[in-house]
This record gives C-alpha cells, structure tokens and sequence, in this order.
C-alpha cells in the first residue's frame, strides 16, 4: 500500500512539474500522453496533500505561488535523483534508448549537423530521433526538446544549460555579374549606394554590423528584398539582384567555385557562438550524452575547413576590396 502510495504521489509530482514547465495544463497533457482533466486531479492532489495552493489559475495563463515555487524546484530535485538512481539500475545510463528530440537552426543544421543525424540514427538504433529545423530558438522545456543546436551573440539568461561548440560570422557578397555592373566598393558607407539583400530575422539585429579589426560600420541596408532564411537571398544573389551578408557557411561553396564574389573581404559581421543548449538537470541520459558527444566531436572541425577559406580576409589584414 505505501509502495503505491510513493510512486503515485511521485507521479504527481512529475506532472505538477511539467505543467510548471510547459506553462499550461493542456501542453502538459500532450507531453505525458494524459488528458487535462487528469493532469489536473493529479496537482488537486497535491495541494490536498500539501493543504497549500501551489498553483494560481485562470483561463488564460497559470502563476506559481509562493509556496509552489520552492515544491516546484524541490520536486525537481527529487525526481531528478530518483531518475538516475533508477537508470543507472536499469542500463539505461549505458545503453542509448528512446526517443531523442533535436533541433537546429536550418542553414547551419543543413550543412554540419544533418550529416551527424545519419551517423547518430546507424549507431544507435534503439533511439528514435526526432529532428526539427528552425530559424527560431524553441523553449526546451515547454516543447521536450532534449538538445537545440543554436547561434547568439551572447548566451541566454537562463537556468539553461549552454555548450559551446564553435563561432560563425557572416560576409558580403554577389555575384559577378553584380560586381561588373556596379561601382567598386572601398569602404562599407558605400553599400547605401547599392541594391541589398536583406535577412529578417527576430535573432539578428535589423541594421546591419559590420567590423574590421578595432573598427565598426553600422547601417541600415536597403533593398527589394527580405527574407527569413539564407536560401531566397543566395538564389537572389547568384542571379545578380544584389549583395547579400551571410553567413560563411551558406556561401563558402559558391565562393570557392566562382558563382559568388566576396566584397569587403577585411569587413565582416561580429562573431556568433554557436551553441548546445540543454535542460538543466544534473543527469543527462545516455541517447542525449551520444548525440552530444557525436555534435561536439564532429561540427567543430567540419565549420573549421570551411572556415579556413576566410583566413586570407582576417580582420587584422590591410588590403584593398575585392573587385
């Protein structure tokens, strides 16, 4: 009777903590495979228990109180505990198993980490992977995303748990053909005389930065186009529409074969780390462990060869501009 007492009220717990995390009853639902109805009781429970609310509720959001803020962070701890003393009994702190849930930015994920997807998937087939591509950073905890593979100029404020595994900056470039019809450019003032190609992205600043060495250039580029993503402004640039500032990654190839010319070689966009973002808990199971010991073993030397073609244009080289 007290063993089903003790995983009932640890069950419970698990869900109280998950709607604290997901932020709804509904989401939390979703994540466990129960309904909201059920979730619910589960926390009445709870507060039963506890003679205490833990939880303020409307219909459109739910607050912690005072109370169910410190039960939430202790219930972590619990359950934490009691999940890797039961893995570790199992195997499972050994043997990759389950259902693994990744993203990464797309351009990026496209280029270095797709490639890891398969390798992960032949090693390890006990594990199911889920892989989403994205522009945007997803909230680990509210969507069970057990690794997000992202770029920031500066880490998140939060309980979040961030790796970093390499740097990206983006460059200026055009085709050709673009080059050969328009003025030369010696200096990043003179884009405002020319047709840019321009991103849209809520994790980039809308201007455009641009540094060589100890010196910066700020300006708002301007252009017919905007886009969200690397792909539209790169067809865009290869068919001559205009000069584009992206990142390394995405026109390396067209660079190194002649499609693409890259202007203002000394000038370049700050760098951005680039990052694996995990839920904080001290235990990390074994298929989430994997994956990041494949990611950090094969994205940093794979963006390395590629950025070795930019060691010629380093910020600290006097030189004049490509033309």
């Amino acid at each position: 009777m007290r063993k089903d007492l003790d995983h009932g009220l640890l069950h419970a717990m698990g869900a109280f903590v998950q709607v604290v995390n997901a932020g709804s009853f509904t989401a939390a639902a979703e994540q466990m495979g129960l309904t909201k109805a059920q979730i619910s009781r589960l926390v009445s429970v709870l507060e039963n228990r506890l003679q205490a609310k833990l939880l303020q509720r409307t219909t459109r959001r739910i607050a912690l109180t005072d109370a169910g803020e410190r039960y939430a962070q202790q219930c972590r701890e619990i359950l934490d505990a009691v999940a890797q003393a039961e893995s570790e009994a199992a195997g499972a702190a050994v043997q990759p198993s389950g259902r693994l849930r990744v993203t990464s930015i797309v351009g990026l994920g496209n280029r270095y980490v797709v490639p890891l997807v398969y390798d992960y998937c032949k090693a390890y087939p006990q594990v199911t992977m889920e892989y989403n591509a994205s522009q945007y950073v997803h909230d680990l905890l509210a969507e069970g995303i057990d690794v997000s593979i992202f770029a920031s100029r500066h880490l998140p404020d939060s309980a979040l748990v961030a790796l970093q595994l390499s740097v990206v900056f983006s460059v200026l470039c055009a085709a050709p053909d673009y080059v050969a019809r328009h003025p030369k450019l010696c200096h990043p003032r003179d884009l405002l005389n020319h047709t840019c190609l321009r991103m849209a992205n809520p994790a980039l600043p809308p201007r455009w930065e641009l540094v060589s060495g100890k010196a910066s250039y700020t300006l708002d580029a301007r252009g017919p186009l905007m886009g969200n993503g690397p792909e539209v402004l790169l067809d865009c640039a290869l068919r001559g529409l205009g000069i584009t500032l992206l990142p390394f990654y995405s026109v390396v190839d067209d660079l190194r074969q002649g499609r693409l010319v890259q202007l203002l070689p000394q000038w370049r966009s700050p760098e951005y780390g680039i990052y694996a973002l995990l839920p904080s808990r001290r235990f990390v199971d074994a298929k989430t462990r994997a994956w990041i010991d494949m990611v950090k073993a094969g994205l940093p030397p794979a963006m390395a060869r590629d950025m070795a073609f930019f060691q010629d244009s380093l910020p600290n080289k006097k030189g004049a501009a490509l033309q």
